[in-house]
């Protein structure tokens, strides 16, 4: 049983494709631990309002027909962010993908899953540090089970769930049952938005992608102003430019 303080979420998501910016979820699933042990689950398919592309809907099984009549992300926004209120995220490969996609859906219906005061633990990067593989390897080295439905989001989640259990229990010494513990042990990065442009290095933001990789925020905003200007007309992710007009406004402020 996991220690925990508060709920977890473990999450997997099936979408329309895996451009974080463009793409939409098609089916969520969602195992909510809580603290005295109990699970909740909460699968859902979604409408992404946009048609699924063939060659995904022969990886995940999900066919435009099979959510048709689903109700759409806007529609089931404030119900699963009521379901999340108060708990940590986990997944499989959850902080390079689940949870910035996620986290795009909810802002583009003016929704704040407030990443910033919840902590995450992606099982992926626990393995990867452990051993390197993917998650029906990982199901079978640590629960010694074969995956079956893999790419279906409940069997993902309940699979994820079980591997994150075994490690504890193999490398229990190295790791800590608690989240706070996992958090920064499966955290390869002090990023400061989920699409990865951002990084936090000595307490200063950076740009950690292009010609000013490694170069200050506000800095280069200072400078380069049409910077800000280019990032906000492309195809970065909503995250992104909100923590970047958010640096750009304390700046004015500050000089008010």
């Amino acid at each position: 049983m996991l220690n925990l303080t508060r709920p977890l979420a473990i999450f997997d998501l099936e979408a329309t494709g895996i451009n974080l910016s463009r793409d939409r979820i098609v089916e969520i699933s969602i195992l909510k631990l809580l603290p005295d042990g109990n699970k909740i689950w909460k699968t859902q398919l979604v409408n992404p309002e946009m048609p699924i592309p063939p060659e995904v809907s022969e990886i995940h099984g999900i066919y435009d027909a099979d959510i048709a009549t689903a109700p759409t992300f806007a529609e089931l926004a404030t119900e699963l962010l009521k379901f999340l209120d108060g708990c940590d995220l986990g997944g499989y490969n959850s902080n390079r993908f689940d949870i910035p996609l996620l986290n795009e859906e909810f802002l583009r219906v003016d929704m704040d899953l407030q990443t910033e005061k919840r902590r995450f633990v992606d099982i992926y990067r626990i393995f990867q540090k452990m051993e390197g593989r993917d998650l029906a390897s990982a199901y079978k080295f640590y629960c010694g089970k074969e995956l079956i439905n893999a790419h279906s989001a409940q069997a993902d989640v309940q699979a994820t769930y079980e591997v994150l259990l075994g490690q504890l229990s193999r490398y229990n010494k190295d790791l800590e049952n608690n989240i706070e513990f996992l958090d920064g042990f499966s955290n390869d990065n002090n990023y400061v938005d989920s699409g990865r442009r951002l990084i936090e290095e000595d307490g200063i933001i950076k740009f950690s992608f292009g010609k000013h990789k490694g170069k200050p925020v506000e800095e280069v905003l200072r400078k380069w102003p049409q910077y800000y200007d280019w990032i906000m007309a492309n195809d970065f992710l909503l995250d992104t430019k909100q923590k970047l007009r958010n640096i750009r406004l304390g700046m004015k402020f500050r000089l008010r």
